[in-house]
């Protein structure tokens, strides 16, 4: 009966995160929770992921790598990419794939490519390249990376506790790095030579984005003769007939931003206003009001200078995702207001309090440069407009430059796990003052955190019910007749079409205990197994949303869902088969 309820779970996970209907981590939580009222597993078993090493290993990453990340040894690198990149299109498609494929190999990917966006775009400004020629390649190169080590992502953590779970030999910082650089090298063949025939050269929308809504934005005069004047713009006939947007009032010389629907209009009052062009003409027949452009506006836009417009994206593990700007009050919450909300390719402008906000989506901000710079430090957005180069200060950099390559090659060199060395890098970030404690806990992708907790809960209770056991036995009972580098090449297959439909962790926390058994049926080695199912949980470029990095990148580069079918197919089936014959050589299905 166990096991029936155990494949329930699973199967209905499954279809929760194709559907989507909720984040990640929380379908994760869920299905943990599921595991736990069925009596599947106890309370201790389902929240066993939450003290697993590849947890604590991955949250003490995330400190180490914020902390390199944030001491802006990085940026001191900005000036001379965006002097280089500037050259042509090919030179730039070169250092930016370069920078970010090396990067992403020991720091956060989603971090990597958060800095390079803004850069990349500075550079497409600058130029007559495309975006949409750059911003995807910089993601798969990301992607390639993260393959050659053990601290490039969160799933090769994942795939090395799962070994060392089931008595298996934990994977070596650099063992896997040889097979991974020969499919980096494949991959980037593939990205210098063929992607740029089948990349589209799509406009640049970003800028037509901002700067329809900056025709929609204009400025009224509320004059003493208003019906207006005394009514609470909740009832006013600018909202209730016109639909008008209030972005921020003046009044009195000063300017409040911070301000509910029941607040009074009152005579003499400025409002700045967001509208579709074809209601302004009506605005202008309406009488007690006076559209910006009248003498008496002119100190009211001084005033106003002081909000600028900014385009952000909402990267992964922002809190933002998953709800809507009225629920979280955004306007009173950080003294700005979206005026625009690019979702999925689509434009809006109207209504935007409802629409829930998802990862990649790009926002248009009205707001001040505090503001944005707080929501910014709280992980919660990644500006794209007015890049600017920050000042490294070495005195930081050079520290937890250090302590990061103390980190890697303590690990590297077994003098003691990754988990001790993780965790010692970590609190000397903090110790040394690299990171305030708060900074420490801001680094950390709590969503990821709460997601691999959840779906190591898919493993422990395939494994306790014997249904990894039992699929293992199906797969070599039906592949039987079929060679080792066949299973291999096959079970890659299903792992990439897997993570393309669902995520990479919910995959690898899958795939891992069943090809471990699979193995041991077959008296070979779990290596090949282990490190394929590593490589085609991370090797994603099918969808925009099969890896936080394409999502982040989707909007900016103006790409629709098709342009990722188009380039990313060819080049995961690619990898797909030269993946069947690199692991192979390098890790023998029966090693001596």
């Amino acid at each position: 009966m166990d096991l029936i309820i155990t494949f329930s779970i699973i199967l209905f996970g499954v279809f929760l995160f194709v559907r989507d209907y909720f984040s990640i981590d929380t379908t994760s939580i869920l299905i943990m929770a599921m595991f736990i009222v069925a009596g599947v597993l106890s309370p201790e078993e389902g929240f066993s992921g939450f003290n697993n090493p590849a947890t604590i290993t991955l949250g003490c990453i995330f400190v180490v790598s914020g902390g390199v990340f944030h001491s802006g040894i990085l940026d001191g690198l900005s000036t001379k990419i965006v002097k280089i990149a500037k050259t042509n299109y090919v030179i730039a498609l070169i250092v930016f794939c370069c920078i970010s494929g090396f990067f992403s190999a020991f720091i956060n990917d989603t971090a990597v490519v958060a800095l390079l966006l803004p850069i990349a775009l500075k550079v497409c400004r600058e130029t007559n390249i495309k975006p949409s020629k750059l911003l995807m390649p910089i993601s798969f190169a990301a992607l390639f990376g993260g393959t050659c080590t053990l601290i490039g992502t969160s799933t090769n953590i994942l795939i090395s506790s799962y070994a060392k779970k089931y008595n298996v030999e934990e994977l070596g910082m650099f063992e896997f790095s040889g097979a991974a650089f020969c499919l980096l090298l494949i991959g980037f063949a593939y990205i210098f030579f063929i992607a740029p025939l089948l990349l589209p050269k799509n406009s640049d929308e970003n800028d037509d984005f901002t700067k329809k809504a900056k025709t929609y934005i204009t400025e009224l005069f509320v004059e003493d003769d208003c019906k207006d004047v005394n009514s609470v713009l909740r009832s006013s006939q600018l909202v209730t007939n016109y639909q008008v947007n209030i972005l921020s009032i003046l009044r009195n010389g000063v300017l409040k931003h911070n301000f509910s629907l029941d607040t009074k209009i009152l005579k003499g009052d400025i409002l700045k206003i967001i509208l579709p062009p074809e209601t302004l003409s009506q605005l202008l027949d309406i009488d007690g009001y006076t559209v910006k452009g009248n003498n008496r506006m002119k100190d009211a836009e001084e005033k106003f200078k002081s909000f600028n417009l900014y385009e952000v994206i909402i990267p992964f593990g922002s809190s933002l995702s998953g709800v809507s700007l009225k629920e979280i009050n955004f306007r009173r919450q950080y003294n700005s207001s979206v005026i625009g909300i690019r979702q999925r390719g689509k434009n809006n402008f109207e209504k935007l309090t409802n629409i829930k906000l998802k990862e990649g989506d790009m926002l248009l901000i009205l707001g001040q440069e505090e503001e944005i710079s707080n929501l910014e430090s709280n992980n919660l957005i990644v500006r794209l407009s007015e890049y600017e180069k920050k000042k490294t200060n070495y005195k930081k950099a050079i520290p937890a430059l250090l302590i990061g390559i103390g980190v890697i090659l303590v690990a590297s060199l077994n003098i003691t796990s990754i988990l001790i060395s993780a965790m010692v890098g970590a609190l000397l970030m903090v110790l040394l003052g690299i990171l305030k404690p708060i900074e420490a806990y801001k680094a950390v992708e709590w969503k990821v955190i709460f997601m691999m907790a959840g779906v190591l809960s898919m493993g422990t209770a395939l494994e306790k019910v014997g249904g990894a056991t039992l699929i293992a036995n199906y797969i070599k009972s039906t592949l039987g007749q079929y060679d080792a580098q066949i299973t291999l090449s096959l079970i890659y297959l299903v792992t990439f079409i897997f993570t393309n439909l669902i995520s990479s962790k919910a995959t690898a926390a899958l795939m891992a205990p069943i090809v471990i058994m699979l193995s041991n049926s077959m008296n070979i080695s779990e290596r090949p197994f282990l490190i394929a199912v590593m490589f085609a949980c991370s090797l994603t470029f099918m969808t925009p949303m099969s890896y936080p990095t394409n999502t982040m990148v989707y909007a900016p580069g103006n790409y629709k869902f098709s342009d990722f079918l188009k380039v990313g197919t060819p080049l995961n089936i690619i990898i797909w088969i030269s993946a069947s014959f690199i692991i192979p050589y390098f890790f023998p299905f029966n090693p001596n």
